[in-house]
């Protein structure tokens, strides 16, 4: 495909104003991504059940990949997103967004459903697996898909709103889980009823695929270039028809080259390496927050003395603020650099979370970590758009795959540290872990990270 008709193509999109087409779009997407979001934050509302109900799994610090050890149940999970982020998110690049979405979705349901009726942690563990892997491909491909087919004024306004959308999935997980955790309803353990919740998504996903497009640019990336206008011109209709309006004529075409086949090596060499270098760092830190605060805080709390339903309601009610969090991200995307949003944000969870450390009330418990989980998904929900915008269409879900898979090594080793710092220096230990990942975040993006607000993905990715 030629630069100018690839630039042409580009520029009938960006001039494209704010609609409700845009929105229904990125909702219907956000969809699948909302019942990834339901499995990220699962273990945190079910690890009582597994744990002190059912006996399946301990707390207690018992060495690397003990099969019986919480702490497991989380890595395999998180190793099946690595195996997925480093070997198939390659996928959504070859066969296109819509169709990744579709069927990662699917392999996930399907694994969730078995889940919910196995006992055996070995089993179990196997499932969480694979469960990560269709989660890792599914998260990513949501980010590029987003990214390509909103206008680049408003991009990361959509994407934001889409994390807020997804966000809501963590307080409804904790909010389930309060409620099933605690009983067996009909006889079945209540962990294993916020499982089978879980696992509709497969069957959801059929009926909101029919509202989204795929990517035009990605289209045209494939030499597609009929089935990319005809997408184009069915976007454009439903812009046309929402506004009531005509069309703004587009600017004129940038005479920006676009290269219509890549290779994964790119990512290390000029201009990429310096943002690949950066995002790597960004994510293995981003998790360690994420996931030894918002996974364990019920088992913390229990360790300090509340009991496992008053521990549950008090992640309920600290967990309510994840979609504010997220809510910030959007009114806050397009008004200031997402970059120094992220620095802010990151000295945030680093000092509200030594705060929490250090809270023994029950108001100071719940007001640090509210302020710290307001923090922690406000820098979710800017750098979900922010990762999507720094590498070319022709690589953007193999190269973000490719930072992202650090998100996961730390994720697989968080859960031991988290149980063998717990044991040896309590809570503190577990939050000046936290505070020293979110320095290295300050420094990595405020030091290499590129600035990206109103600028074309082929723009900023040149």
């Amino acid at each position: 495909m030629s630069a100018p008709t690839t630039a042409a193509l580009v520029a009938r999109l960006d001039r494209l104003p704010s609609c409700r087409y845009f929105y229904k779009v990125v909702a219907l997407i956000a969809i699948g991504g909302w019942f990834e979001f339901y499995e990220l934050f699962m273990p945190g509302g079910i690890a009582l059940g597994l744990i002190k109900k059912s006996h399946i799994y301990t707390a207690s610090h018992a060495g690397m990949f003990a099969l019986d050890s919480f702490a497991t149940f989380l890595a395999t999970f998180f190793l099946g997103m690595f195996v997925g982020a480093i070997l198939f998110t390659q996928l959504s690049d070859k066969f296109g967004r819509l169709a990744t979405f579709t069927w990662s979705m699917l392999l996930y349901s399907a694994a969730m459903l078995v889940m919910a009726f196995q006992s055996s942690p070995p089993i179990i563990d196997a499932l969480r697996f694979v469960c990560g892997l269709a989660i890792s491909i599914q998260l990513i491909n949501n980010d590029a898909f987003i990214s390509e087919i909103t206008p680049t004024r408003y991009r990361g306004r959509f994407m934001a709103f889409a994390i807020m959308a997804v966000l809501t999935a963590e307080p409804a997980v904790a909010g389930i889980s309060w409620l099933f955790v605690p009983h067996a309803p009909l006889g079945l353990d209540g962990w294993r009823w916020v499982i089978l919740l879980g696992s509709v998504g497969g069957v959801i996903v059929w009926w909101v695929r029919r509202g989204i497009p795929e990517s035009p640019r990605w289209l045209a990336t494939q030499g597609r270039l009929a089935e990319a206008e005809a997408a184009m011109a069915a976007v454009e209709a439903h812009v046309a028809r929402d506004t009531g309006r005509p069309l703004p004529a587009p600017a004129a075409p940038s005479d920006i080259a676009v290269a219509t086949h890549g290779a994964w090596q790119e990512m290390f060499r000029p201009p990429y390496l310096s943002r690949t270098i950066m995002l790597s760092l960004f994510q293995f830190c981003q998790t360690i927050a994420a996931f030894g605060f918002l996974i364990w805080v019920p088992i913390i709390l229990v360790r300090e003395g509340f009991t496992v339903v008053h521990s549950l309601g008090y992640t309920v009610a600290i967990t309510l603020l994840v979609p504010v969090g997220g809510l910030l991200g959007l009114l806050f995307a397009e008004r200031f650099e997402r970059k120094w949003q992220l620095v802010g944000t990151a000295v945030g969870i680093g000092v509200f979370g030594i705060g929490f450390s250090q809270a023994h009330s029950v108001p100071m418990i719940l007001l640090t970590g509210c302020l710290l989980t307001l923090a922690m998904n406000w820098l979710i929900a800017i750098f979900h758009p922010y990762a999507a915008e720094l590498y070319p269409t022709r690589i953007r879900a193999q190269a973000v795959g490719f930072t992202f898979s650090w998100s996961r090594i730390s994720a697989v080793l968080v859960g031991y540290a988290v149980t063998f710092l717990l044991s040896a220096y309590g809570v503190i230990g577990v939050f000046a872990m936290i505070a020293v990942a979110m320095a290295v975040i300050v420094l990595s993006i405020g030091i290499m990270g590129p600035r990206t607000n109103n600028l074309s993905l082929e723009v900023i990715s040149r």
